[in-house]
């Protein structure tokens, strides 16, 4: 089984955050967001993974540090290292097509901007299976359409008339994925774009027309990344999912008069003074808390907050804050007194 990861985006919606890192190198309850994603996904597969490829953008913002720490995360499952760059974004289609030395056999794509909790059962008598999860308002997703059977017969992109409240997650599950290679190959050379995009569901349509049967696979729960409100939320959720399981949250911090109300992921060399934080707060390593309440909130590492309240913040590496604002959002370097 292998698992292809598009994520050759730079995040513009998650900035400032992302101005220094990429988005799926960004922590939620402590871990990057594609680490998390590509282990849950792993851990839930029925088949241990033999390679996992990358799929980058320009190598000046995706560098060797960030190869480096995807290898050493599928080095960690066993798995192979492959990666490939998007050099130009020409949509999902494209950077699918930019692993194409790797798209054979099993595997699962899945793009590196949300986190789940599901049981990824496969269908033997499907050769695909599109994960999605029932939404109140599908007319801002892509959703699925089914058949009597069951069966996808239709993607519609942000309908306007209901059809479904099905929306596909972009994580999918290919039998032999050289067949989407295949649709998706022919997708390039016809030049078939959607505002100048190749987009994957233009190859799992010709796949649907060939006669291959696509199934839908529902997640348990799908949380967002894409900016600074959802990432709050979703950094929330999953701590919630984290201590339900019986994860350990809090490293070894050093607590002066202090309070942590959980869920909370604190890492090690945290140290808290005169402070109330929780529930659901996420701080990195190495970061100083002092004379500060803060809940729902994301703080990174090496960061220093005094006297202040928090709440639905999200606080990068290396910040110094000591101010009056509750909901901010900075990136990672600045200082704010």
């Amino acid at each position: 089984m292998k698992i292809i990861v598009p994520m050759a985006g730079r995040g513009s919606r998650l900035r400032p955050h992302t101005l220094t890192v990429p988005k799926p190198l960004v922590p939620v309850a402590g871990i990057p967001i594609v680490h998390r994603l590509v282990r849950d996904i792993a851990k839930v597969l029925p088949e241990p993974v033999t390679e996992i490829a990358y799929v980058l953008g320009d190598p000046a913002f995706f560098g060797d540090k960030v190869v480096e720490a995807l290898t050493e995360l599928s080095n960690s499952l066993g798995a192979k290292t492959s990666i490939y760059r998007q050099d130009e974004p020409l949509g999902t289609g494209h950077a699918v097509m930019c692993a194409a030395p790797s798209l054979s056999g099993p595997a699962v794509v899945a793009y590196a901007d949300t986190l789940i909790r599901a049981d990824l059962n496969l269908d033997p008598d499907a050769d695909s299976v599109i994960w999605v999860k029932k939404v109140e308002r599908p007319e801002q997703f892509g959703v699925v359409q089914l058949d009597k059977t069951g069966a996808i017969n239709a993607l519609i992109e942000k309908p306007t008339e209901f059809v479904s409240d099905l929306a596909v997650i972009g994580i999918y599950y290919f039998k032999e994925i050289e067949v989407l290679k295949d649709a998706l190959q022919s997708v390039l050379d016809e030049r078939l774009t959607r505002s100048g995009e190749y987009q994957i569901n233009d190859g799992i349509l010709r796949m649907m027309q060939n006669g291959k049967r696509f199934v839908p696979g529902e997640v348990i729960a799908w949380m967002d990344c894409g900016n600074p409100k959802v990432t709050i939320e979703t950094n929330a959720k999953m701590l919630d999912f984290l201590a339900a399981e019986g994860e350990p949250l809090v490293g070894d911090i050093i607590l002066n008069n202090s309070t942590v109300i959980p869920p909370c992921y604190i890492a090690d060399g945290v140290t808290l003074t005169n402070s109330t934080v929780g529930p659901h707060v996420s701080i990195g390593a190495d970061t100083t808390i002092a004379d500060s309440t803060i809940e729902n909130s994301i703080i990174q590492s090496n960061s220093t907050i005094e006297n202040t309240t928090l709440k639905e913040a999200m606080i990068g590496n290396h910040v110094r804050y000591k101010g009056t604002f509750t909901h901010v959002s900075i990136g990672d370097y600045s200082v704010l007194e």
